[in-house]
């Protein structure tokens, strides 16, 4: 337990080419700063976690949720969320406090249950919840995004679509649990800094995967580590498991951000020539990866109220890279300085580029259904309001800066906003 708590908190642990080799766990936290920058070695530095359970694990100590602790009230307020699990306005946040931080693992279990995936493949309930948990656990509780409640909040979208008539009516039990383990794990041992950081500070990740889907090849691997310890599928024939860890590779490299436009392009051509034939199993694939990336950023379409909240917590996660950046002397990255580069744009820039091309086309996909209907209304009513907020910035600044002058990724994102 010692080990594991020097390998979280340790910041620079070698020096690797000119850059510092960096151990990212609790960023902000000085509570044990006296260990920075000392000579002892973090052994472990992302995957720590990774080992922690797999040797907790493989003694046989079954990690307990305490989800089974909670006082009876919260029990039942969690219950009551669930019966409402399939609708648009859920409130992980919630969801996940009333679980006691068991958001991932309770939301799982239950839709495993709901669409009768541990019936059909005969899925022992004891492995099933200890593999569940060693997925929530290895996600980093202090990342404010990458985390477990995100992996939750991407699960119940997933749900969502998975629930589409046009999808729905094709789908088989292998691409529903295919789906929802993918949308749990997809992020799972997130260091909490992105891929352009891994690789300018020469991070072994990086040269694992050689600079390509980093981050992604690392949390399918992680996923497919867990899955073989735990024995979850070890009953099903050898040819149906390596493809069920391919598929789920897949569907996890799929949320790269760097293959957003091949995706796209594939999609719009798809959907331009009428050729999805969802009876096919690799068109239906397609459409898996296509929800999953919808769900990975689905937060501009989610109620003004939790939609805030995620681009808070994400713009949080870049200003503590920026800040990292800094510290450490390298040029900081795009949207990770807090000194220029704002909630309001950052969230205009991402709404425009990225989510309404994909939110779109996966509206002209479900055939504009009330869900993708309310997504986009969702999302437009949330970049209105991120653009007020934006023009108040601005105004403000303006008052207070004799020069009148904004910041130049604040005059950008307006030039582009008031271009017709």
């Amino acid at each position: 337990g010692d080990a594991r708590v020097r390998g979280q908190t340790g910041v620079v642990s070698e020096r690797r080419g000119s850059y510092p080799f960096i151990d990212f766990r609790l960023l902000n936290n000085t509570a044990l700063s006296g260990e920075v920058g000392t000579k002892k070695k973090v052994k472990r530095l992302l995957s720590f976690q990774r080992y922690f359970h797999a040797s907790r694990l493989l003694r046989g100590i079954v990690p307990q949720a305490s989800l089974y602790l909670l006082d009876e009230d919260y029990l039942g307020q969690a219950r009551h969320m669930l019966s409402k699990v399939g609708m648009w306005d859920f409130d992980i946040f919630l969801f996940d406090r009333l679980t006691n931080g068991n958001s991932l693992v309770t939301l799982l279990c239950h839709l495993f249950n709901v669409h009768g995936l541990i019936h059909h493949f005969q899925l022992d309930m004891v492995t099933l919840h200890r593999f569940f948990v060693m997925v929530q656990e290895d996600y980093h509780s202090q990342n404010p995004y990458h985390n477990a409640v995100h992996a939750a909040d991407v699960t119940q979208a997933m749900h969502c679509y998975l629930r589409e008539p046009k999808l729905a009516n094709f789908l088989t039990p292998s691409d529903i649990m295919l789906g929802l383990l993918a949308a749990a794990a997809h992020d799972v041992d997130h260091p909490g800094v992105n891929q352009p950081f891994l690789i300018k500070t020469k991070h072994h990740l990086a040269s694992l995967y050689q600079n390509v889907s980093v981050l992604e090849n690392h949390h399918w691997r992680s996923t497919i580590g867990m899955l073989r310890e735990s024995r979850l599928l070890a009953h099903l024939p050898k040819e149906l498991t390596q493809d069920i860890e391919q598929q789920l590779g897949s569907l996890i490299l799929a949320t790269d951000i760097n293959r957003q436009n091949e995706f796209l392009i594939r999609l719009k051509s798809h959907l331009d020539n009428q050729d999805l034939r969802l009876e096919d199993a690799q068109d239906r694939h397609f459409m898996l990866q296509i929800a999953l990336k919808c769900a990975d950023i689905c937060n501009p379409c989610r109620v003004w109220d939790l939609s805030k909240q995620w681009s808070e917590r994400v713009c949080e996660e870049f200003y503590r890279q920026g800040d990292l950046e800094q510290k450490f002397e390298l040029e900081i990255s795009p949207l990770c300085n807090q000194q220029k580069d704002t909630v309001p744009s950052i969230q205009i820039g991402f709404m425009t580029y990225i989510v309404e091309p994909l939110f779109e086309r996966w509206a002209q996909f479900t055939g504009n259904t009330p869900l993708s209907e309310n997504m986009l209304n969702h999302l437009r009513r949330n970049k209105a309001k991120w653009r007020s907020l934006l023009h108040k910035q601005h105004s403000s600044s303006r008052s207070n800066d004799h020069s009148g002058q904004v910041t130049g990724s604040q005059e950008q994102t307006l030039n582009e906003e008031e271009t017709p």
